[in-house]
């Protein structure tokens, strides 16, 4: 299996602290050695950093750790391989174009390779991939453009996800550019951070962030993992088949999925 890490936000923040928890268990305080990603949106499109090695050993995510590139909504992913060599077109997330906005997508579990993916071809070949372009085109199915209402989307996702994963294990982000959808099969847990902030420290390693020195009384951040990535925090846990939807760092909707 795989772990996932999500960030959404009211004001753009660097997901350094918590990706460095999601990296360290990428082949150092985990197995999930296959490969990493990161994908960081300004706007409507992501920002996206990819490598098939263990994130803990990595240079480039090391990089990223220590250049930190603030953001309204990130999706990170490391990978412990399933179904799908390890490589380049097998590491998570994925990105796609729909309606001129990138969608973004990682995967926890394991799913019946999807059949009906619409314009939306997988590059490699993870059931992963494949479920993703067929949420896409399910979507692209039932709105002509991004809809208005932001109920109606959230529904949409939470209706075909559902269905995805049926007979499987489909635990999942998606962003979109203005909100993140974290979907729980079996298992997910979410924080939200906001005034007063306080210390936190990573679960398996011994670094800590005092938050109030890095953030105003306004700002509101929500961050989904797989494992809660703190000790010292009281992290929310998900019931299966439910789909969280984080907007401007608060939960906006909790639906059955």
């Amino acid at each position: 299996m795989c772990e996932l890490l999500g960030m959404e936000c009211n004001v753009p923040t660097d997901i350094t602290f918590s990706f460095h928890g999601l990296a360290s268990r990428g082949g150092k305080c985990g197995p999930h050695a296959d490969g990493w990603g990161l994908a960081l949106y300004e706007g409507k499109l992501a920002r996206v950093f990819l490598e098939p090695v263990a994130a803990a050993h990595s240079a480039l995510a090391t990089f990223v750790r220590e250049h930190p590139i603030k953001t309204l909504l990130a999706i990170a992913h490391v990978r412990r391989k399933t179904r799908g060599g390890i490589g380049l077109v097998n590491t998570h997330p994925f990105t796609r174009e729909l309606w001129g906005r990138h969608f973004v997508f990682a995967h926890n579990g394991t799913v019946k390779r999807a059949t009906k993916l619409g314009r939306f071809k997988p590059i490699g070949d993870t059931d992963s991939e494949s479920a993703f372009c067929a949420l896409l085109a399910a979507l692209e199915h039932d709105f002509k453009d991004y809809p208005k209402s932001a109920a109606d989307l959230a529904n949409a996702v939470a209706h075909h996800a559902g269905r995805i994963g049926k007979g499987g294990t489909f635990n999942m982000l998606l962003g979109d550019g203005s909100q993140l959808f974290a979907r729980c099969s079996t298992k997910l847990h979410y924080i939200l951070r906001h005034s007063p902030f306080k210390k936190a420290t990573l679960a398996d390693e011994d670094v800590s962030i005092d938050f109030a020195a890095v953030t105003t009384p306004k700002d509101r951040v929500a961050i989904v993992a797989t494992m809660p990535l703190t000790r010292d925090e009281t992290w929310t846990t998900g019931e299966p088949n439910t789909m969280w939807v984080f907007k401007a760092g608060r939960l906006a909707r909790t639906l059955p999925s």
